[in-house]
């Protein structure tokens, strides 16, 4: 059965809105950081489990690759290309609202840490699960963690090899052909 077709303008519309409140979202908890928790001791919000910690994070996950600015860079803006062609390339169809929804908040996790590094040069890091001594982390990372894990299930419950044939190069010739 054919998904009912969409608006590529609508889809596009929307992705973005998500994506500009997202980030805002993302860069208001990290202001609130700022002005809240530097130079101040953590906030325990649950003893023993979760507390609001300010970190400047010069690295990626896990405060890998410390000051590797121009990498990050570089990757972010791969990635944003990548982004770009998958949006326009994916069909504008109520089967794939799923995907363009995980897509846009991984895209905005993205933005958010690379906004972060372009004007600082490093990411605030605040949320810290004492519990499991888990690194210290932002919304950011939620919106990139989160999307992953639901692509992942989407891509292994939902979505059918055939669902992404539009992705190779002949898909098109394929389809006249067939």
């Amino acid at each position: 059965m054919k998904s009912k077709k969409l608006s590529p303008l609508a889809v596009y519309l929307v992705c973005a809105a998500a994506l500009v409140l997202l980030f805002a979202a993302d860069q208001y908890t990290k202001s609130l950081a700022v002005q809240y928790l530097k130079n101040q001791p953590s906030i325990e919000l649950i003893p023993g489990v979760l507390e609001l910690f300010y970190l400047e994070n010069r690295g990626m996950a896990f405060g890998l690759l410390q000051d590797q600015y121009w990498l990050f860079a570089v990757m972010t803006v791969l990635f944003l290309i990548v982004m770009v062609i998958v949006f326009y390339k994916l069909p504008k169809t109520r089967r794939f609202l799923p995907l363009f929804a995980v897509l846009t908040v991984l895209t905005a996790g993205a933005v958010g840490n690379f906004y972060d590094r372009f004007l600082n040069h490093y990411v605030v890091d605040f949320i810290y699960i004492s519990l499991i001594n888990f690194p210290v982390f932002n919304v950011a990372d939620i919106y990139v963690t989160v999307s992953v894990a639901v692509f992942l299930l989407l891509y292994l419950l939902y979505y059918k090899d055939e669902d992404f044939a539009f992705l190779h190069k002949n898909a098109k010739k394929e389809e006249s052909d067939g």
